[in-house]
């Protein structure tokens, strides 16, 4: 039977006894693939679960949200179905905010089984601002190559460039239309990973994220760029590991 779960998300190693879920969101223009291999680097107590946006891969053909609120309120009603166990969330990039907005969604759930938010390389919601961009195919070629990454080799391919870059184009006028609407702050810790070369996420930057939680937030530098997570995998497996099991315990 279709439901929203098995449409919205895919669990790329199965583990029905696991203790805790792990919930990623992925970046503009990124699919569930880019966290495909998660769930294997994790320890068994963890199973992962990616968020599929509509218009690729396996759901190319799905209509594509207006709006990060449509896309955080859609993600919401789909992992509601499942929180069976302790549930944390990754949100990468334009996934952060996405992972926010879904969290704020079901905060009101007693008692709330979201654990941690895990904001990567983003600002602050209440800082996200307009860049001004035009978003036509030069200037959007040139922010991915900029921001750097596995896509941005997707890019130089002119066949896969003409499916990628429509995605990636409606994901950033969502990014760049998006508006933090004030509110009650999540109650679980934020841990905020930014890369210690990404130009676009300072950790002043992240250290602002801490105005979104009642809980603790804690900031972790680690080597590498906008996408510093394609280059050192264990090292954030270790990161993420930490701060699971810690907070499962404390939610116990």
């Amino acid at each position: 039977m279709a439901t929203a779960w098995n449409t919205w998300l895919r669990v790329h190693t199965p583990r029905p006894r696991a203790r805790i879920r792990l919930v990623c969101f992925p970046h503009a223009g990124g699919a569930a693939s880019a966290f495909r291999d998660w769930g294997a680097l994790l320890p068994a107590a963890i199973e992962v679960a990616v968020v599929q946006y509509p218009g690729r891969q396996d759901r190319f053909g799905d209509p594509l949200p207006q709006s990060v609120a449509e896309l955080a309120e859609r993600t919401a009603a789909a992992v509601g179905e499942r929180l069976d166990r302790p549930t944390a969330f990754f949100g990468h990039s334009m996934g952060a905010t996405v992972a926010f907005e879904a969290a704020r969604l079901l905060q009101p759930r007693f008692p709330t089984p979201l654990v941690r938010l895990f904001a990567s390389a983003r600002k602050a919601p209440a800082d996200c601002r307009p860049n001004g961009l035009r978003l036509d195919d030069d200037e959007v070629k040139e922010l991915v190559r900029r921001l750097g990454g596995e896509g941005a080799a997707l890019l130089e391919n002119e066949e896969l460039s003409r499916l990628v870059l429509p995605v990636l184009r409606h994901d950033l006028r969502m990014v760049e239309s998006y508006r933090h609407v004030p509110g009650a702050p999540l109650t679980c810790p934020i841990t905020v990973i930014v890369g210690k070369d990404d130009s676009s996420v300072t950790r002043a930057d992240a250290e602002r994220w801490s105005a979104c939680t009642m809980a603790a937030c804690r900031v972790r530098e680690l080597d590498g760029g906008h996408f510093y997570f394609e280059k050192s995998p264990r090292d954030v497996m270790g990161l993420l590991v930490e701060g699971l099991l810690s907070a499962e315990a404390a939610h116990a």
